[in-house]
């Protein structure tokens, strides 16, 4: 590989920034470690000067012994007219016990009057004081030249003393900003090579993304010639996010082949993206390039076809690269393609030419057209498949249900569900309530089914939604209800469709619990009756 890109990521502090995103002590802990064995240079951690949270963590991030990465303080230039070895926020810097420090200043003469309301010469001594103290101090220091780009355009020979000025207090790097993420990919590259002749010291891009231009940006200024990159995992940070590294560090080492992280590290990035998500409370897009699930995910017939052949055809890289993998989704689209290589991820056996593909298909386009969506729910699609491949023997069959909700003055709702279930020849008849109506069906569906299959202790359902199909029959219209199930091991996703709510939860919760049961030897001599129970009336 040619010249090695180091990785800025500052998900702990400027992706907090962004709308809906807030991290406790224990959270940035924990991504900072997940940063670390991802492998990215330096981790920002928060500005200690402005809240007792980040102190915190800056005080608890010594001890989880980080391998790779170097953890940084944010904060910025002395205020006006104050001495840097009084200045608050710098002595906070020190006093974080990090070996870096990253500070701002700004760069385009527009915010020295209006924002900070100072001259041009006082803005310039502020940043090489600032510099130079916490250089004094025995600091690495990385000065981020604030809406660089934009002043550059307005003023470029002001917006280059700002960075010399950086240089000569003795900046480890000089990090040009996008602040506004307005710039154009061909403005940064003809910025950054200008700057380049100036300034001897590596420097570095931080872009946004309001233009939709921050990976594009990232990438024309390191072909420029910068050698840091910052961003944030998932492009999370304020108003339209923060270049995301997810998109920058692939196509920086699989497309440009630079060196950011090792190979190892890089199959790393899917479920680095997935875990910062989670901790975050934010979901993933699905079509997020590279990690998003739907990254190589193909649909049509001819695709299916095509990468059946040889992947190539429709991926632009080898998914377990970047530690994501191909999918193939079985719908009203779908051809005998898609269906033959799903099955073959199942273990099971279809033949283009057996007429049970064919009838499969058309299955699952009529489901289809009557609401049901498989795409978001492979668990019953395998049990759907494996029905048509005979491969189904029914753990239990429902024989009746009855729910009843009651509503007092005095009382809140209660609910109650009644399961009549044969298991094992054996017909089961449970009563238990619930918070709702679904809950109360599973409870009481639970309670017939663990004493012969106790595996099910494991289980409990951990997402549960609605989407009406047709608002246009106001309570009457079509609903489909999808159910997230989990154990110790997995977790799988089931659908059912009906007019009637209930039913259709039903239809979903059932097969979460069938599937659960596929595989276990507890399904051995079960009942022969092969009705199929969680798609009954399909």
């Amino acid at each position: 590989m040619s010249d090695s890109i180091k990785i800025f990521d500052t998900t702990l502090r400027d992706g907090t920034q962004g709308e809906g995103i807030s991290l406790s002590v224990e959270d940035k802990l924990k991504i900072a470690q997940k940063l670390d064995e991802l492998g990215v240079h330096y981790i920002e951690g928060g500005w200690p000067g402005s809240n007792g949270k980040d102190i915190e963590f800056f005080n608890r991030v010594q001890e989880l012994n980080l391998k790779h990465a170097k953890v940084t303080a944010f904060g910025s230039t002395r205020r006006k007219n104050t001495r840097a070895e009084d200045d608050v926020n710098l002595n906070t810097l020190v006093e974080s016990g990090v070996k870096v420090a990253t500070i701002f200043g700004k760069s385009w003469d527009f915010h020295v009057h209006e924002a900070i309301q100072t001259t041009l010469e006082e803005n310039l001594e502020m940043i090489f004081d600032s510099v130079r103290f916490l250089k004094n101090k025995g600091l690495e220091v990385i000065y981020d030249g604030e809406h660089f780009f934009d002043g550059y355009k307005n003023n470029a020979e002001y917006a280059l003393q700002t960075i010399r000025k950086a240089e000569a207090a003795g900046a480890d790097w000089i990090v040009l900003c996008d602040t506004n993420g307005g710039s154009m990919p061909e403005e940064v590259t003809s910025i950054v090579s200008e700057v380049k002749k100036h300034i001897s010291v590596p420097l570095g891009i931080h872009a946004h993304n309001d233009c939709e231009l921050a990976v594009a940006n990232s990438l024309a200024a390191v072909r420029a010639g910068a050698r840091q990159v910052q961003g944030t995992i998932n492009g999370y940070g304020e108003r339209c996010g923060n270049v995301n590294l997810c998109s920058v560090i692939p196509n920086l080492q699989l497309k440009l082949n630079y060196s950011c992280v090792s190979e190892a590290q890089l199959e790393s990035l899917s479920s680095v993206a997935r875990y910062v998500g989670e901790i975050a409370n934010i979901s993933m897009p699905m079509n997020q390039p590279y990690v998003g699930s739907a990254a190589f995910a193909h649909k049509g017939g001819i695709h299916v076809s095509a990468i059946l052949k040889h992947a190539s055809t429709y991926e632009h890289i080898i998914p377990e690269k970047v530690g994501n993998k191909q999918r193939v989704l079985v719908s009203e689209l779908a051809g005998q393609s898609n269906l033959v290589s799903k099955a073959a991820e199942l273990g099971l056996n279809f033949d283009q030419q057996d007429g049970r593909s064919r009838e499969i298909i058309s299955r699952i386009k009529n489901l289809e057209h009557e609401g049901y969506q498989f795409e978001g729910a492979d668990a019953s699609l395998e049990l759907l498949m494996r029905e048509a491949a005979g491969d189904s023997n029914e753990p239990f069959v429902l024989e009746s249900f009855k729910i009843f909700v009651e509503k007092s003055a005095d009382r809140p709702v209660s609910s109650e569900a009644f399961v009549k279930v044969n298991v094992k020849g054996q017909t089961m008849y449970t009563a238990a309530e619930g918070d709702g109506p679904v809950n109360a069906l599973d409870n009481a569906l639970r309670k017939a089914l663990i004493p012969f299959y106790p595996d099910l202790l494991a289980m409990h359902l951990s997402d549960y939604k609605v989407r009406v199909l047709d608002d246009k029959g106001a309570t009457a219209s079509k609903v489909r209800v999808l159910i997230e199930s989990r154990n110790f091991e997995s977790e799988w996703n089931t659908v059912g469709v009906s007019s009637n709510i209930i039913e259709a939860s039903w239809f979903a919760l059932v097969d979460s619990f069938r599937y659960a049961l596929i595989g276990k030897s507890s399904l051995e001599n079960t009942t022969s009756d092969t009705r199929p129970v969680g798609l009954i009336n399909h």
